[in-house]
């Protein structure tokens, strides 16, 4: 690949090893100098010996390594435009329409970026996790390592900063090379020099991993909710973070002692197949595996059956359906098109009590669990003489924030696939912002929502139960 190493100087600074690469449009180094300078892209002037560097193509710029390109701009507010006229709703465009109605922030897709655009959307909807990233301190500047987790979290928070003051389009040019920096499968390209087409819920799964590892978990109550202690967890592992523990038997030799591991999941898949008709009965079929694997007693291969449970809910569920598989004869990724049922109040808890899922929660977490209310609960009640106020009570047990107390959910977000390829396609996001409000996030489009495309990743929130607070009447 045609990478440089270069310098560029702008007034008395000067940035020296900035890589460029000219596989990439001008207009991606550009972000790169807005890092670096925080001059705007549209305000830069790049030169190289009486060259101008344009937006879309390198033209006569003769690269080496260690060439010195001289930059030109200022960092200072551009001037607004002048107040226009009183403009109809017929005449509107897109981005107008969504100024006006105020609708969510789309992202412009650079290239087969649909599936980093939905994702970023769906995580966006998550309103502890986009708090967590604004209160993230860290800079993506000079001498930053643009691969770095810390670069990737930076990144995104920057983004999301951008597009809560916008209701228009954002170019997520800058998250993107981070991305292709940090993760280079996302960066391959195609015969014809685009950007390939990539797996949504990789990214997905790419992008969790590094918040994981960069943002803080938040303190939680100890000895009474007045003294707070360090979290044992991070941010994602205490909000998104599933506990599974499991028992591996041996079938052939059943006096060999068992097994017991635990993990930490952060999704969970539910296999298609010709009798999975509703999520919980996929995510059951997998919670009881036969494996093959050496028996230290037999001293060969012998048969197990692996029995999962999960010991701890979190907030936000992430359901994979796992809807691709590799089809040998073609060598493609092929698409299951079979249909799912499922519901937006998801009842997990009750489902762990009633055998929907034939097991159990672990036995202090049954202790501490009240269960769901009943909706008769849920209404208010009549008091005389009295104000009735009602307040939603916290989700989490007091001594781990981030978890799921009722085990009840309600759909947030969902990650839809149009085509029959994972390689190829195209990628949305269904964002819900309020009652039964739901947004379509289609790139750059923003629309309210309409008919379900095929869906791929599921999010859900915890459903947040209301008390009625009695206080006297005025």
């Amino acid at each position: 690949m045609p990478i440089f190493n270069v310098n560029v100087k702008w007034g008395k600074e000067k940035f020296g090893g900035v890589e460029l690469n000219t596989d990439e449009p001008p207009q991606v180094f550009k972000a790169q100098l807005f890092a670096l300078s925080s001059v705007p892209p549209e305000r830069q002037k790049v030169m190289l010996k009486g060259a101008v560097l344009q937006d879309d193509e390198w033209g006569n710029f003769k690269l080496k390594d260690g060439v010195t390109l001289m930059m030109m701009g200022s960092v200072g507010d551009i001037p607004t435009a002048p107040v226009r006229k009183t403009v109809f709703m017929e005449d509107m465009s897109e981005a107008q329409l969504a100024s006006a109605f105020k609708l969510p922030a789309g992202l412009n897709n650079l290239g087969n970026t649909c599936y980093m655009n939905a994702t970023v959307q769906c995580l966006r909807n998550v309103p502890e996790l986009h708090d967590s990233l604004t209160n993230y301190s860290g800079n993506l500047g000079f001498g930053s390592d643009i691969g770095s987790p810390e670069s990737v979290t930076v990144a995104l928070r920057d983004l999301f900063k951008t597009m809560d003051k916008t209701s228009e389009a954002v170019p997520p040019i800058i998250f993107l090379q981070v991305l292709h920096k940090a993760f280079p499968q996302f960066s391959e390209k195609t015969e014809q020099g685009i950007f390939a087409q990539q797996d949504a819920n990789e990214c997905w799964t790419q992008m969790v991993r590094v918040l994981q590892q960069k943002l803080p978990g938040q303190p939680q109550a100890c000895d009474g909710e007045e003294k707070m202690a360090t979290p044992p967890r991070g941010f994602m592992d205490q909000y998104f973070g599933i506990e599974s523990e499991s028992t591996m038997k041996c079938v052939e030799a059943p006096d060999e002692p068992e097994t017991k591991s635990k993990e930490t999941l952060f999704q969970l898949s539910c296999f298609i197949s010709q009798e999975v008709k509703y999520i919980h009965t996929g995510l059951q079929s997998r919670l009881t595996e036969n494996i093959t694997k050496k028996s230290p007693s037999l001293g060969r291969d012998a048969q197990y059956v692996k029995k999962s449970m999960l010991s701890r809910l979190p907030a936000y569920l992430t359901v994979q359906l796992v809807r691709f598989y590799f089809k040998e004869k073609e060598a493609v990724n092929a698409k299951i098109l079979k249909l799912q049922k499922f519901k937006e109040l998801y009842p997990i808890y009750q489902g762990f009590h009633q055998g929907c899922w034939d097991i159990s929660l672990r036995a202090d977490l049954k202790a501490k669990a009240k269960g769901p209310k009943s909706e008769e609960k849920l209404e208010p009640m009549e008091v005389d003489d009295k104000k009735k106020e009602s307040k939603l009570e916290p989700y989490w047990f007091p001594d781990d924030v981030g978890s799921n107390n009722s085990g009840y959910y309600e759909l947030t977000a969902v990650l839809t696939h149009q085509g029959r390829s994972s390689s190829s396609g195209h990628y949305l996001a269904w964002i819900k912002k309020k009652d039964d409000e739901w947004y379509k996030c289609d790139d750059d489009k923003i629309t309210m929502v309409g008919d379900w495309h095929c869906a791929y990743v599921l999010l859900y929130a915890p459903r947040r139960l209301e008390t009625v607070v009695e206080t006297p009447a005025v």
